[in-house]
């Protein structure tokens, strides 16, 4: 009886250890739901497994395509992304439900914003601003749903 509630507490605690980080999985970006500013994107879909390894694919409305790729941890350092259009990404997680980011390219910040989950998990809300190759301001609130 003490061996078997001693493997159901480490079990327990292992569970509570790998627990999923709600924002894992696949998300895709609902057009009608999000809105730009001096920013057209068609698609967008991001994947993030529990290691916090993202992949996202994005097709602007001039139609090119942007594949971007990282591994970060929620403390707010710069990791290595992928992508032509940025550097580093730093990122920030003050609760569950919400992600900061800070993003760079050639050490300048190029765009921040944060993600917000919805309370029943299944969509989020990533809001931010930033400035384009050209130094245009734009701003974004993309409405993401879970697949």
């Amino acid at each position: 009886m003490r061996k078997a509630m001693l493997l159901l507490a480490v079990f327990g605690l292992v569970g509570v250890l790998w627990a999923a980080d709600p924002f894992a999985g696949t998300w895709k970006m609902n057009p009608a739901k999000s809105k730009f500013n001096n920013l057209a994107l068609k698609s967008y879909t991001v994947t993030q497994d529990n290691q916090n390894s993202i992949v996202q694919d994005m097709v602007f409305g001039e139609g090119n395509a942007v594949h971007r790729t990282w591994t970060a941890k929620y403390d707010g350092k710069d990791y290595h992304v992928t992508a032509p259009d940025a550097d580093t990404i730093s990122l920030k997680k003050p609760n569950a439900n919400t992600i900061q980011y800070v993003v760079k390219k050639d050490g300048k910040e190029a765009w921040s914003g944060k993600a917000v989950l919805s309370k029943s998990g299944k969509s989020y809300i990533d809001a931010g601003s930033g400035r384009d190759a050209k130094g245009q301001a734009y701003t974004y609130s993309v409405f993401m749903e879970k697949q």
